[in-house]
């Protein structure tokens, strides 16, 4: 068994390596449009959203295992990168890439809490669990709210369309039916307004 100083050592190593995540940048703009946001921003968005956002969970969810799994879940992109949600050929390969990451990131902690934040990453990924539900209603409705609050730019840079942000957002109800219905409504606006994009055809 670790002793205690080693134990400390490795998680405060942990510790300094996830520091790299606020240096990921995402697509998605700050809500002034000023620049893009990082991952830990992200990360920190979220965690708020699900303190204060719980209460309109579908089902009944442990609060503070669903804020760890939100602050956690993207440490994964200090090694495989922030794939852009709409990038057909960066999520072919994301999966792959960010096991592997995962893999290596979890595992710097000790043993009992490097399995604790990989279940907690394999929980979210497979969005089973009330906590993974509405941590994933979460992390779609993050980026559309930031995304409307900054005028669109980042959708109308990318070019996206109607059938591609409801395709994406297809199960986000599942965590939380008043959220989605709140996130829906922005986006109705947003097509209604020309900033999303009316798919033209079938292939889109």
């Amino acid at each position: 068994m670790e002793d205690k100083k080693e134990r400390l050592k490795k998680q405060m190593d942990f510790l300094l390596e996830i520091d790299k995540e606020k240096t990921i940048r995402r697509q998605t703009l700050l809500a002034d449009g000023s620049r893009q946001e990082t991952d830990a921003e992200h990360a920190w968005h979220m965690a708020v959203m699900c303190g204060l956002l719980s209460e309109y969970a579908n089902e009944k969810i442990d609060v503070a295992r669903t804020m760890l799994m939100v602050l956690t879940h993207d440490l994964v992109e200090i090694d495989a990168g922030d794939t852009y949600a709409y990038d057909e050929k960066g999520n072919a390969s994301k999966k792959e890439r960010e096991r592997k990451a995962a893999d290596r990131i979890y595992a710097l902690l000790p043993e009992d809490q490097a399995k604790m934040a990989r279940e907690l990453w394999e929980e979210f990924e497979e969005g089973k669990t009330p906590e993974a539900k509405f941590a994933n209603t979460l992390d779609k409705i993050q980026p559309v709210l930031l995304n409307d609050a900054a005028g669109g730019i980042s959708w109308r840079a990318h070019g996206v369309s109607d059938r591609q942000i409801l395709g994406r957002n297809r199960n986000t109800h599942l965590g939380s039916e008043t959220l989605w219905e709140y996130t829906r409504e922005l986006i109705e606006q947003n097509i209604e307004n020309g900033t999303i994009r009316k798919a033209e055809n079938s292939d889109e």
